[in-house]
């Protein structure tokens, strides 16, 4: 069945336990700081349908419709399709990503590493989610301690997460998650491992899903993308109507039906399972990002024009830059698809050496192109006006008058204010974290480039070229 962004918000009140702001929170569709993240994640809700109220963005079978993105990739085809999906979903929302891509990607991850019993829960589970139109948040980085020692060498077992008891029908878990996206706007939540584990840390190894209500799950979320529920569309267009909750997801002895668990003490597998989730999310992450960096070039090129300053041979050098750099990250991803091949139980996966080059691209990037708007735009993106002063008639003539420059000043002041939002402000100080951290650090994207590409052929070809017949050294 398809559901309604009502039906969304609806579902979101219930027993769950949200902190925010030192408080408890008993309604997270009422709370006003709340409530901008949930109408920016109800966007992949309102998206299944058109204004007539008649299917969109929609996948059948049997004759029933359900959301595109539980739809199971099974081929390039399948993987371009929701590549744009993602892409278009997140040009809604302002850049950012929505809701359904990162529980889906956790879905094809389970259908892709599991074998056995284990697959066949992680199958009934996603025909479920589908057929209910479950919203899904992912849990899957420990808080981690001293980084330096395993899981099961920390002096608290608690900072990952770990299973504390077993019985007949259940186990029972308890730790933290840290940078829990969506957690407290969700339905569900899907458990994995944040790494491979070794024998000896075995009750670190576990995967699972239960529902956000559950007794013993915590959920303590972050101000700092809730933001401000005061906020105007004059001064933040972006960040008055798109904001992402991030939590602190805290396991208090939380019992999780076996029926739900589709990893347990299992350490071999575990490092497998953070992969395959790895190979989709970070493909969704290069997705999403492209209506974000079309947003620089485009906020460029008009701010560039409202200062006069588009000629200048300098500008038109930043600008190209700044069209190469989007370009190259839209190609990799479009690329990282076409090159997909199928893996594990029929599931087909994005080139991983395109998609963490795509990644990594983008992040590498992503410090020198928002320089490049300050640059343009001046300082008019830390001294300009405020909405009371423009909502203002005794002041608004003023500023009409001395913040004209080749356009008037109100396109010239929304557009700073665009720009401000996405580079000097909170919310574009978020987006600088995300683009380094977030879907894996540059230093995460380097190493799985390193392990994805053949050397073998460029190595033999050197060899060749340098007169060298003896094999290449392993």
């Amino acid at each position: 069945m398809l559901r309604t962004s009502d039906e969304f918000r609806a579902g979101l009140r219930d027993a769950r336990r949200v902190v925010y702001r030192g408080a408890e929170v008993d309604d997270v569709v009422a709370e006003p700081e709340l409530r901008t993240a949930v109408d920016h994640s109800a966007i992949c809700f309102d998206i299944s349908f058109d204004e007539d109220h008649r299917p969109l963005a929609v996948d059948t079978e049997d004759g029933q419709a359900f959301s595109a993105y539980f739809g199971v990739p099974r081929s390039s085809a399948d993987l371009e399709r929701r590549g744009r999906l993602i892409e278009a979903t997140s040009a809604l929302g302002g850049g950012s990503i929505v809701l359904k891509e990162v529980g889906s990607d956790a879905l094809f991850g389970l259908l892709r590493a599991l074998d056995g019993e284990e697959l066949e829960r992680a199958r009934a589970y996603h025909a479920w989610c589908r057929h209910a139109d479950v919203a899904l948040a992912v849990a899957q980085t420990d808080v981690k301690g001293n980084r330096a020692l395993a899981p099961h060498e920390q002096p608290d077992p608690d900072l990952y997460l770990r299973v504390v008891d077993e019985d007949a029908t259940s186990i029972t878990v308890r730790g933290a998650k840290a940078h829990t996206s969506f957690s407290a706007n969700a339905d569900e939540l899907i458990v994995l491992p944040t790494r491979a584990m070794a024998p000896e840390s075995r009750d670190y190894a576990v995967s699972f899903a239960i529902p956000v209500a559950t007794p013993g799950l915590e959920l303590y979320v972050s101000p700092y993308s809730a933001g401000d529920a005061g906020r105007n569309p004059f001064e933040f267009p972006l960040s008055s109507r798109h904001k992402l909750l991030e939590s602190l997801t805290v396991f208090d002895d939380v019992v999780v039906p076996k029926d739900r668990v589709f990893l347990l003490r299992d350490a071999r597998r575990a490092g497998a399972l953070a992969t395959a989730f790895v190979d989709y999310h970070r493909f969704t992450a290069i997705s999403y990002k492209l209506p974000l960096v079309d947003a620089f070039v485009g906020a460029a090129m008009e701010i560039a024009e409202m200062n006069g300053i588009a000629r200048a041979s300098h500008v038109r050098e930043k600008v190209g830059r700044l069209v190469a750099y989007a370009e190259t990250v839209r190609g990799l991803r479009d690329l990282s698809a076409l090159r997909a091949r199928e893996g594990a139980n029929g599931m087909w996966l994005p080139d991983p050496l395109l998609v963490n080059m795509a990644k990594y691209a983008f992040a590498h990037g992503f410090q020198e192109a928002t320089g490049t708007l300050i640059d343009l735009s001046g300082g008019l993106l830390v001294t300009g006006p405020g909405h009371e002063d423009w909502e203002n008639p005794d002041v608004r003539p003023v500023l009409e008058k001395y913040f004209a420059a080749a356009a008037a000043a109100e396109p010239r002041l929304r557009m700073l204010n665009l720009i401000g939002d996405l580079t000097a402000r909170d919310f574009g100080g978020y987006q600088a974290v995300l683009a380094g951290q977030a879907e894996g650090s540059l230093e995460a994207e380097k190493m799985m480039m390193l392990r994805s590409y053949d050397p073998a052929p460029a190595r033999a070809y050197a060899r060749r070229l340098a007169g060298l017949d003896v094999p290449a050294l392993a």
